[in-house]
């Protein structure tokens, strides 16, 4: 349920408000704008009466809403939501450039990698140190070292950083190091790593289940935004379906769908999309114009030689020439692009 007080509403009036839910046994979450004050209400509705709390002085509007994502609603927050990770905002026209190889594999193929991304325009540095493989022979990550490698040079860069945590058990371990978590798709429905996640105050960035709906996703959110922390990034990185000519199928559909349902920014994911460099390009300006909130692509110096995922990385020159071509399509699209600042240093050893 949603409660809209009217507007300018005395602090007397929201805490009254709150009271009254609070003595039904119902959890609200406030959302206070300039002039307007919105409450969200968690738990069973059918213990909230609408008539008693209309008739409080000061509220405007009680909306019952079905859907089971609350905090997650549009009908919550109203707004578009623009996070901001170390100076680079998300979200409300602010485009989130996320590159770099799947996994860290050493100090100084990162920063050489990071480097060109850098200086063609991305403004946020990713890489994995925990890797959940189909194979558990395959390359799982440097782990805690692999870490301090993507700290070192996002520091160095004055770049945030991004990686994944697999496991509750790591949280305290990641947040020593990244500026955003990222929950990958096999995680999506983790659902006591998202509890967990939603205690800290770190930006998520939540990738999309290789078989989740868009509400599958939102409830997912839910976990995190209903332990409190509010700053949660989607992520459409594709779906499973018949098609076997890319690694999954891009449903470009969700930006907009997701867009009309919820507050929050949501960037696509090109690369493990299509699993194919011949369409991560296209499938980048395409997810643009279809008004998402930034890009997430791959990028390795020499990807025959990657240790995960090699054979769906972009190399420097192209995603160069490609974030060319976004940073115009941006300023038709009216969006904006978020520059690191600070001149890069000189690698030192981790």
């Amino acid at each position: 349920m949603i409660i809209v007080l009217k507007p300018h509403s005395s602090p007397e009036v929201v805490a009254h408000v709150l009271e009254r839910i609070e003595a039904l046994g119902l959890t609200p979450h406030l959302s206070q704008g300039v002039s307007r004050t919105i409450i969200g209400v968690i738990g069973d509705e059918q213990k909230l009466q609408v008539e008693p709390l209309q008739a409080i002085a000061g509220v405007e509007q009680v909306v019952p809403i079905l859907k089971p994502y609350k905090l997650a609603s549009r009908e919550f927050h109203p707004e578009d939501s623009v996070f901001e990770v170390k100076g680079i905002k998300i979200g409300g026209g602010h485009l989130a450039m996320i590159a770099g190889p799947c996994a860290i594999e050493g100090e100084a193929l990162l920063y050489e990698v990071a480097v060109r991304v850098r200086d063609a325009g991305a403004n946020i540095l990713r890489g994995g140190a925990f890797k959940p493989r189909t194979s558990p022979y395959s390359f799982q990550g440097l782990g805690e070292d692999g870490l301090k490698i993507l700290r070192n040079v996002g520091d160095q860069l004055h770049m945030p950083v991004v990686t994944e945590v697999m496991d509750p058990r790591q949280i305290e371990l990641v947040s020593r190091y990244t500026d955003m978590f990222q929950i990958g798709a096999r995680n999506m429905q983790n659902f006591d790593l998202l509890k967990e996640i939603g205690k800290t105050r770190i930006p998520v960035l939540i990738k999309r289940g290789m078989s989740a709906t868009v509400k599958d996703l939102l409830m997912s959110v839910e976990y995190i935004l209903s332990q409190g922390n509010r700053e949660v990034i989607l992520c459409e990185r594709g779906i499973r379906t018949f098609e076997d000519s890319t690694r999954n199928t891009l449903d470009l559909s969700i930006v907009p769908n997701v867009k009309g349902l919820s507050h929050l920014p949501i960037i696509v994911d090109p690369s493990h999309a299509t699993g194919r460099p011949d369409l991560i390009p296209a499938m980048a300006m395409a997810a643009v114009a279809s008004g998402c909130d930034g890009v997430h692509i791959e990028v390795h110096s020499c990807p025959e030689k990657a240790l995960s995922d090699g054979p769906q990385a972009l190399v420097p020159d192209q995603y160069a020439r490609l974030m060319d071509e976004l940073r115009r399509l941006a300023e038709v699209m009216g969006k904006t692009i978020d520059v690191c600042e600070g001149e890069p240093v000189s690698c030192a050893p981790c």
